[in-house]
């Protein structure tokens, strides 16, 4: 058994910069990354993190099913989302792919960062803009500019916090 497994799900390659700081900050050799996407079997572990790309506030399907078929297991969740960057949302995101753990792990926590997302999101944002009614064109507005601030992401700052975050969790 390893004493730490990283496994993540990335669309954009977000998730997966996170997933590698994670990786980095986790001591000794007995550990390993894995893309959710390239292994069918999984090494069992003592601490399970968790990675994924956020989809409507939650992770996506196959995330949801791996975590649905964890019993027993120590896990942390991590992830990265472009479509807000604030705490409030980071909990929702949390709660919303927290329910897919059955009640015999032990929940570790989770650690949530603004990614940047792909240039066809901010067409389709202007798109919109284009084609709306004046009370869209505000949110439409906030939108553009989550999208410009979310293209240093994830930043530098985000990668010491998932460091960060590694650590605190391994010391339960």
């Amino acid at each position: 058994m390893l004493d730490y497994l990283v496994i993540y799900e990335s669309e954009t390659g977000n998730t997966k910069k996170i997933a590698t700081e994670i990786f980095s900050a986790l001591p000794g050799m007995s550990k390993d990354l894995i893309n959710i996407r390239e292994r069918e079997t999984l090494p069992d572990a003592r601490i399970w993190f968790v990675g994924f790309c956020v989809h409507m506030g939650t992770c996506p399907m196959k995330t949801g099913s791996l975590l649905a078929s964890l019993s027993g297991k120590a896990v942390a969740l991590f992830g990265t989302c472009g479509a807000g960057n604030s705490p409030d949302y980071y909990k929702h995101i949390e709660a919303s792919s927290r329910i897919w753990l059955e009640d015999d792990n032990l929940y570790l926590g989770a650690y949530f960062c603004q990614g940047k997302m792909p240039l066809q999101v901010r067409q389709k944002y202007e798109a919109r803009l284009q084609n709306s009614e004046e009370a869209d064109a505000g949110l439409i507005q906030r939108q553009l500019r989550n999208f410009d601030e979310a293209m240093i992401h994830p930043s530098p700052a985000d990668c010491a916090g998932a460091r960060e975050f590694a650590l605190s969790v391994i010391k339960f």
